[in-house]
Formats: C-alpha cells, structure tokens, sequence
C-alpha cells in the first residue's frame, strides 16, 4: 500500500484539495468579519467548508401548543409579554408568552439578558427546546428560536447549530457556509470500489447534507460517510505503522525456562492469571527477531512492575541490555528500589542501576561507563536514558512507563543510534478501551492484568455536596490522627472569575487556617519548578508532611502506601478515568482506604460521578468515560497532535468493525493513496500520533 508521494505529485491535487480561496471572496464577508472568522480557525473556504456543526435542531416536526408533551418539542408561535427579573437565587430570567391558535405557553431563558431586546412582539419564530418543570411552571426553556421567512431554507428544518464567537453568531456562518458550498471543489477521497462496496454516499453529498440535511435519514447517511473516513485513517495508520514495524530488526532473547522458574518460586506472592498469560505473551514476542511492540496495562497496584522485571531478568540473562523509563526522577528512584528488591529473587539485583540528573556529575560518568561497557544491565531513568550521551553496550528491551512522549520520532532516532530496533514494553494504569486499542494503537499487542493482588481492599468512595465539606475534612482529620496521610486535589491551581471551583492555593489556605489547622500541609502544582516538585513529593513520600494538596499532577504519581484519603474537590471537572486514577494513589497497602468525592454545587451527582462512586473497575469506567468525552481528553491525544474526529465516535463498535475490514481489503489490493491526497495526508498525521507512547 502507497501512502508517499512527492511534492511534484501532491501539488497536483492542491488546489482542489485545499480550496484556499479567501474568504473575503464570499458575500458578506469584508476584512472585518474575515479577520473575526480567522480568529475561529477559518480562513478559507474549506475551512468553511470542514467546519462541522456541533449539534442540530428540528425545526422539522412542528406541532400545536396544545399537543406539546414534556421532552424536546419545536412550535411555531407569536411572542408577546416579555419581563426581565432575577431569581432569590441570583439567576437572570427573560420571560416570554408564545401564543399559536390552539393555546399558549412560557417561554424562559436563564442568564440571557439580551434574549427580551432581540425578540420582536407579535412576529411569528420557530421555537426548539425542553418542556418542562422549571421555575415552579411548566414552559421551555432556553430554547432556540428562528424567525420564519419564506426567502430562506434555514426554518422548519433541521438546522445546525455551529461553535459560535460573541462576533460571529451560528446564523451568519450557516449563510457564508452555504456560499462556501457552491464554491468548494470536491474530489472523492476515498476509492470508488469502498464508496460503492460499504454502500457509502459520495463526499460531496455528505458535505451538503451535514450542513443542510433534508431530514433525518441522508443526516445519519451524511455522518456515516464522513465518520467511516475519519476511523479509516486511523486503521490504516495502524496497520501501516506495525508493517513498518515489522521490517525492522531486533535482538532474539531464548527463552530460559528454569530461570523463569526459579525466579517464580521464589517470590512472596503468587503470580495472577493475568500476570502470567501477560509474561507469557512477552516472552513469546521477544524470541522473534521482530521488534515487540506490547502494551501492557492494568489498574494502579494490578502488579505490572513484576512483570517488567521478569521481561528484564530474561534480556539480561540473554546477555543484552534493558532501559526502564519513567515519567519523573521520583518515580525512577522508585522503579530502582522496586526492581531491586524484586530481582534479588533472580539473583539480578547488583546488575540495577540508575541513571538521572540528580546524581553528581562523578556517579553519572560512573554509571554511564557502567552502560557503555555492559556491566549495568538494566538502567533505570528518564527518556534522558535515550540522548546520544548514553551509550548502550547491546540494548536488547526499552520499558516505557506511562510516557506519552515516545514516538515515531524517538524509535527513528534509536534505530538509526543502535542499528536495530530494541524490542518495546509500554505500562499504563490508564485502561484503554476496547475500541481505541482498535483504532488509534492498533498497531499495538495489548496485554491486560484486570486483577489486582491478594490483601488489596476496595477503597471506600463516597460522594458529597459543596455544603458537606466540614464533614469530609472531620473524616481526614480521623486519618491522621492514626499517623496517615491525605491528598486533596483541586481542578484548579489558583481561582477563576469564571468557574465557581475551589483551586489549590485556596484549599491549602484555608485548610491551614480552618479544618486541619495544626497539620504539616504541602501545595504542590504543575507552575513549580521540576526539582521543587521534585522535594515536595520527596518530602510527602518521607512522611514529612502529613496533607498534599496538589493539582492533577499527582495523577500518575509515587507509591505512598501510608496515603489512605483522598479528596477530590470540584470533582464534576474531571473525566472518569482522571478520577479513577486520583483514587488510585490511595489504596496501595492493606490499610482501609478512602476517597471522598466534593461537588461545587448542592445539586444531584451527574452519570459519571455516579459511576465512579458505584465502580472501582477501571477498564469499565475507561468504557464509560471514552463514550462521555471521547478520545481526545482521555488519553492526551489532544497534546501529541490532535485526533481530530469532528463525526466518528470511536464506541461505535459496529463502524470500527467495518471500517477494520475496508482497511485490510484496502492493505490487500495495495491501493495507492496518492490518488486521495486528504486521505493520504490524515493517514499521515494518524501514523504520528497513533502510539500509545
């Protein structure tokens, strides 16, 4: 399969493909509002064109006042009797009459001041919202609203409903997009005998119906069509990505059974089910001479680092070298002394050594001439392992520990620095769902350790409103009275004028001078600087101090087995597996556990924090979180280059199981992608950002 193509080759389709054509050239559009769209990311006309809406509203089904029901309804009604108040609560209240012939009913909008000045009495709109309950009355509320005008197509339909900015409203961009439309040059980007075999519309098509549907079936048709390419690009990232792969060379590592064993029997535990098939399937991968290129992953406190010492023990027993990478120093440090006191079942633990910044300058030349020469057999550091000073004496397996910053770029560079590929292990205690390891780390072989170890208990959850936080701190107070430790999190580092959540300077402050006066409190955030962050958790591992309160950086953070308590403050800010992982930093020994959940606000908890209290299955939560926020704020794919779905949704097991087939067929007929540049280049921008790394 062809995906390269040189720039004489893809200047061919450039003007077609990108249809640069300034805005400026649409009516309606001067240098001002051209400049005011460029401030949303559109300066041509297909970013007009690709600029997809975030929702719709049915206009199309239309009924009379007197035949509404609770639920989303769509009326065409005068408006009258307008007033404007504010609530005991403090809340703004624009409220109006709409009147059709068979009866009326309450129009209301919350915090809308200008609905009441922009609304004219006695001409007939299009209403769109929820009836019911609200305000002591049944009425709609906060509904959209579209004058009738028999000129334009935008009423009595299903009308989308664009990302606005306070200069450029929803309605002016359906008008420019609609003149975009006519001027697009659209070129089928995917091949014929897929369009024709998936029974998909054509692009062209799809683009005019996701703008302007005629009803409800070519709208769905529309998403399938764009969605399918969307997931496709990625698959064949995938699947291009593990072909590469498979061309490169690694070290073979035999299998040494009896040291397997002996290293096994001598461990005060025993090993999972899902720890063995997991090692197992290590094993298995690096006896090749193809680069393995295995995730593995398991909930906090599942055993993956056990399993990383046994894939070391056998590299190291077959002569070769293992570098073992880890986020942060703290949690090198930490890797270091777990590996060498599991190894020693091995009779491995001299050949440990580590490599970070903290060292003096005398003990990194001693240990990089360790590396150089052989005798350290596994190193333990940072992705600084990697830069050209360290020079391996025969690296056989890098170990990757939750690092997102290694990819197609940094393998490059390895390959070319040994001449071969090392063979690769990921570990995350983030589980990723089943359709994402499908789709955007396909390339992948996943192992996964669901299990936790014998002893671990449950860490009681229990969620709380805003007014019940004395409560919550009198039960942290309880813990460290028995000589634990707590973690408070905080969405925020320091307060907002535009979110109503507590930061972290505010809640170490206070919790200073209120609820846990007396106690040695520490703040940590991600503004500080690496080596003061550094101390900090150095400080809180020690037992120095007694409260961490700290942002989201403790997410993936050291292993405090003295930490019982957890407190998650404005919790309805964080996603699933965010919150999954924040419990997870509690709970590490066989002491009773807890996390204690606060919302902003007094009202009832949301699906996702429901969950999270009644859940401690993190794959799961995983699920459930990837279909409430998607990929991109799950998994920091946002950061490494953007996924950029605007349709697909990557839970949609159905589509990823179609789209997998047209991949392969696709692979199978070596289809050359020179001939669909746009699929050629988001197929491209996937193979850089489809590593879990």
């Amino acid at each position: 399969m062809h995906v390269r193509s040189s720039p004489r080759e893809y200047s061919r389709y450039n003007t077609t493909y990108m249809n640069t054509q300034s805005l400026v050239e649409l009516k309606g559009i001067g240098e001002k509002i051209a400049t005011q769209l460029q401030a949303m990311g559109l300066r041509t006309v297909y970013d007009l064109v690709w600029n997809f809406p975030r929702a719709y509203d049915d206009y199309s089904n239309v009924v009379p006042i007197a035949q509404i029901t609770p639920g989303k309804v769509t009326i065409r009604a005068k408006l009258s009797s307008g007033v404007s108040r504010y609530s005991r609560k403090g809340l703004h209240m624009t409220q109006v009459l709409a009147t059709d012939p068979t009866g009326s009913v309450t129009i209301l909008w919350f915090n809308q001041p200008y609905r009441l000045t922009s609304i004219e009495q006695g001409t007939e709109y299009y209403i769109s919202g929820e009836f019911s309950l609200k305000a002591t009355r049944l009425s709609i509320t906060n509904p959209s609203i579209e004058k009738i005008d028999a000129k334009k197509n935008h009423t009595a339909k299903i009308v989308p409903i664009y990302r606005e900015s306070k200069q450029i409203s929803s309605r002016q961009l359906r008008v420019f997009i609609e003149q975009a439309l006519n001027k697009y040059v659209c070129s089928e980007s995917l091949p014929l005998w897929l369009v024709e075999h998936y029974r998909l519309i054509p692009l062209k098509t799809a683009l005019q119906e996701l703008h302007f549907p005629t009803d409800a079936e070519h709208l769905d048709a529309a998403k399938r069509r764009i969605a399918f390419e969307e997931v496709l690009a990625l698959v064949l990232a995938s699947e291009l990505n593990r072909l590469e792969n498979q061309k490169l060379t690694a070290k073979s590592v035999a299998f040494k059974q009896d040291a397997a064993q002996a290293f096994v029997a001598e461990l005060p535990f025993t090993l999972s089910d899902d720890q063995k098939r997991a090692i197992w399937s290590i094993y298995k991968d690096i006896e090749q001479t193809t680069p393995m290129n295995r995730l593995l992953e398991g909930d906090v406190g599942s055993g993956k680092t056990v399993i990383a010492a046994m894939a070391a023990l056998m590299v190291v027993e077959a002569g070769y070298q293992v570098a073992i990478m880890a986020p942060t120093e703290i949690l090198a440090r930490q890797h270091y002394k777990t590996l060498q006191n599991v190894l020693q079942y091995g009779k491995h633990a001299e050949l440990v050594h580590m490599l970070i910044g903290a060292l003096t300058p005398k003990q990194k030349t001693a240990v990089q001439e360790k590396i150089k020469n052989g005798s350290a057999g596994i190193i333990v550091g940072t992705q600084a392992l990697l830069s050209p000073k360290v020079a391996f004496h025969d690296l056989g397996l890098v170990v990757i520990d939750e690092q997102h910053r290694f990819g197609v770029e940094q393998r490059r560079l390895l390959q070319e620095r040994l001449g071969y590929m090392p063979h690769i292990l990921t570990m995350t205690a983030t589980p990723i769902p089943r359709t994402l390891a499908l789709t955007v780390y396909g390339e992948l072989d996943v192992s996964q350790i669901k299990t936790k170890p014998k002893g671990r208990k449950p860490i009681t959850t229990e969620l709380f409103p805003s007014e019940a936080r004395v409560e919550v701190y009198r039960r942290v107070a309880t813990q460290l009275e028995q000589g634990r430790q707590a973690y408070v999190v905080c969405p925020l580092i320091t307060d907002s004028d535009t979110l109503a959540v507590r930061s972290a300077e505010t809640i170490y402050q206070e919790l200073q001078k209120t609820y846990l006066k007396g106690r040695k409190i520490a703040l940590l955030h991600g503004k500080m600087k690496p080596i003061e962050k550094e101390q900090i958790m150095q400080q809180y591992l020690n037992g120095e101090s007694e409260v961490l309160v700290s942002t989201t950086v403790i997410e993936v953070g050291v292993d405090v087995p003295n930490a019982t308590v957890m407190v998650i403050e404005g919790a309805e800010r964080f996603g699933l597996a965010q919150l999954h992982q924040l419990r997870g930093r509690v709970g590490r020994s066989d002491l009773n556990s807890f996390c204690y959940v606060i919302t902003t606000t007094n009202d009832a908890p949301g699906k996702r924090l429901r969950a999270f209290t009644t859940s401690q299955d993190g794959f799961k939560l995983a699920e459930l979180d990837l279909e409430l926020r998607g990929p991109g704020a799950l998994y920091g794919l946002r950061q490494s280059g953007e996924l950029d779905l605007k349709i697909a949704r990557l839970s949609d097991l159905t589509l990823i199981a179609e789209v997998r087939e047209a991949a392969k067929l696709c692979i199978k007929k070596n289809e050359n992608m020179i001939q669909y540049p746009q699929l050629q280049k988001h197929i491209k921008k996937a193979q850089i950002i489809t590593h879990f790394n």
